[in-house]
């Protein structure tokens, strides 16, 4: 991992669909909205969707000799992005590898990457508690990593699988900055009331249960669906969405 970089931040889930690349997509704009560099490391090798959220697909990788350069989302370098969906010639490529090759794929992402004065390098990983998890562990033991986010739905079968990851994550030593709660509840374009589809609080029962901090719930939003490569907290700023980000932001930025 580069000296470039001066924090690292894990969004994680046990459950796949509920949204870890959108948390970390919204995380790093709302970090570069707060005066930071970001970069964000798409590790998610079967899925990466990263890219699609950025409007970044169809952007080449090149490389300097210090390693591959990031995609930047503007001249300003404000936020690189490192995924291999940069490398598929197409969104619906399939990757079809065994594990010792995505073992080694994901070393070198975490250490051929040229990351230019990082102030917060967020790594989206795969749904899960497996080789590509316990790679990024062993390759980040030496780097600032300040921990992981982890993010659930409000559903029971979800928050069963977010307990897996927290147990991972106690295991392996890596300290949990909190859980979010994502798609709870829908807000209505027309009038902005917000309603549970699913059942509630599940996430911050489930925080409350295991004694770690609960950085908030974040509702499903149709107007934000349209512009993911653009921070909530800019675009719809009284939007419960946006008030959940901004907190979010604020528990990364100064963890309790």
């Amino acid at each position: 991992m580069s000296s470039n970089v001066k924090h690292i931040i894990l969004v994680m889930s046990g459950k796949g669909g509920v949204g870890k690349s959108t948390v970390s997509t919204q995380l790093a704009l709302g970090l570069v909205a707060k005066g930071y560099r970001v970069g964000i490391l798409d590790v998610d090798l079967c899925g990466p969707s990263v890219p699609f959220l950025l409007k970044l697909e169809n952007q080449e990788v090149h490389q300097c000799e210090a390693g591959w350069v990031p995609v930047y989302t503007d001249e300003s370098k404000s936020l690189g992005v490192l995924s291999i969906g940069f490398l598929t010639k197409s969104r619906n490529d399939s990757v079809v590898w065994r594990g010792p090759k995505k073992t080694a794929f994901i070393k070198q992402l975490l250490s051929d990457v040229f990351w230019e004065d990082v102030d917060y390098l967020i790594i989206d990983t795969p749904p899960g508690t497996s080789d590509e998890h316990i790679t990024v562990m062993e390759n980040i033991k030496e780097a600032p990593c300040d921990g992981a986010i982890l993010v659930t739905t409000p559903q029971q079968i979800a928050l069963d699988d977010v307990r897996k990851e927290l147990s991972f994550c106690r295991k392996t030593g890596i300290p949990i900055l909190g859980i979010v709660e994502n798609m709870s509840g829908y807000v209505c374009p027309n009038c902005s009331e917000c309603t549970n589809l699913f059942s509630s609080n599940g996430g911050k029962s489930l925080a409350e249960h295991f004694q770690v901090p609960f950085l908030g719930t974040v509702p499903i939003d149709p107007r934000v669906s349209s512009e993911t490569s653009k921070y909530v907290g800019l675009t719809y700023p009284e939007s419960p969405m946006a008030i959940s980000f901004n907190s979010i932001v604020e528990g990364v930025i100064n963890p309790n």
